[in-house]
């Protein structure tokens, strides 16, 4: 999952060598933080968060498919 949040971030982004994803344990679920740098940010969330919806959307598809539980959350 994580290449999959990689792949799709570092397309979006005019820095992508600042992309910063790391990976945690929580409770049976997978919580993968996404970084990027301060200017690309809007970028990454969209207008009204519609990017970063349509990333979690596409990361929770391939969750299921895979049957696991993945949460991505965007920190600065």
């Amino acid at each position: 999952m994580v290449e999959l949040v990689r792949a799709i971030t570092e397309s979006l982004v005019e820095h992508p060598e600042a992309v910063e994803i790391s990976e945690s344990q929580s409770n049976g679920t997978t919580v993968i933080q996404l970084k990027v740098a301060p200017e690309d940010m809007g970028k990454v969330i969209g207008k009204q968060g519609r990017i970063a919806k349509a990333i979690r959307t596409v990361v929770k598809a391939a969750a299921t498919k895979a049957n696991a539980k993945v949460v991505v959350e965007i920190v600065q």
